[in-house]
């Protein structure tokens, strides 16, 4: 059963606007048997799923045998948010939802399997945002936590280019290709985009290599996710409701990262949370990877992260 996609069914849940809803919830496990070894969960980005390690593993540069995060040493367990079509299941009726609805959904889960208490939770980009909801609602959930490239709240910022994506979303003709490429110039920069490309024009095509790079994700993205996903997570991006005096409430000791030059999360919102916690006296540390590419950088520059990250992985 490792590694397969497994199930629970959260039944009459109960949304903050007031839906009860039944939700099926699923989940991978990796590495050492579950309650035998010390648990991390990782809570996936807007795009990806629990699929963090093996051979399709989205993370899997972070998670595996002898690597960071180690599955000789930890359990790992990661949930799908409801809805983003990996398990099959997709949500109608998106607005219903608050990234807060989803990380109690991932507590419930986590009570069902009986685990109490995680070594780590991790969580990129809007998987780290669901990550500060969980511990708002549960302090003491986990002994580290580790938000990348993420924070606990919407800015105004992220909010407008939430906005673009919504607008994008609802057009007739190609919506999810072209909210992918507007996202592109949210996770890159113009320095990414500029030396990658240096105006160079496809000879075949008769268009600029990077207007191709750009067509090429966005009719990637369309052939392997789902519009009502899409509308979903940027939904989830759009109400992370995070409020400052709840973060004080939070036992784990808390490892900030973020990308100097993501125009997602900018790094200075990040700092200002750190500013935020070290002046409630909490066991708070801040980490910033340097990188030309901007927010997607946490999926790129594996040599900074993992260096960041060993240290909090020494069980």
């Amino acid at each position: 059963m490792k590694n397969e996609l497994q199930h629970i069914n959260i039944n009459n849940f109960t949304t903050q606007n007031g839906k009860v809803l039944d939700i099926p919830l699923s989940y991978q496990l990796f590495g050492k048997e579950l309650y035998s070894a010390p648990i991390v969960l990782i809570n996936h980005a807007l795009t990806g799923n629990s699929d963090v390690a093996g051979e399709n593993g989205w993370w899997k540069s972070l998670v595996g045998e002898g690597k960071i995060i180690d599955t000789s040493q930890f359990t790992i367990i990661s949930f799908n948010i409801p809805g983003n079509g990996f398990d099959g299941f997709f949500i109608d009726t998106y607005e219903d939802f608050t990234s807060q609805d989803i990380a109690s959904v991932f507590l419930e889960g986590l009570k069902n399997l009986k685990i109490e208490k995680l070594f780590a939770l991790v969580g990129g980009s809007v998987g780290g945002s669901i990550g500060w909801e969980m511990l708002t609602l549960q302090n003491d959930l986990a002994e580290r936590f580790i938000p990348i490239a993420t924070d606990f709240k919407t800015s105004d910022w992220l909010h407008s280019q939430c906005l673009v994506q919504k607008f994008l979303l609802e057009s007739e003709e190609k919506p999810l290709e072209k909210a992918r490429v507007h996202a592109m110039l949210c996770y890159r920069t113009p320095e990414s985009l500029n030396s990658r490309f240096n105006r160079e024009i496809d000879p075949e095509k008769q268009i600029l290599k990077s207007h191709d790079w750009l067509n090429f994700h966005g009719k990637r993205l369309n052939e392997r996710f789902s519009l009502k996903a899409y509308k979903l997570v940027n939904h989830l991006l759009m109400n992370i409701s995070g409020k400052e005096n709840e973060l004080e409430n939070i036992d784990a000791e808390i490892h900030l990262v973020s990308v100097d030059s993501d125009l997602f999360y900018p790094a200075f919102e990040i700092k200002n949370t750190y500013d935020l916690l070290k002046y409630k006296n909490k066991n708070v540390h801040y980490h910033e990877i340097k990188s030309i590419h901007g927010h997607d950088a946490f999926l790129m520059e594996y040599e900074q992260l993992n260096t960041i990250l060993k240290p909090i992985f020494l069980n």
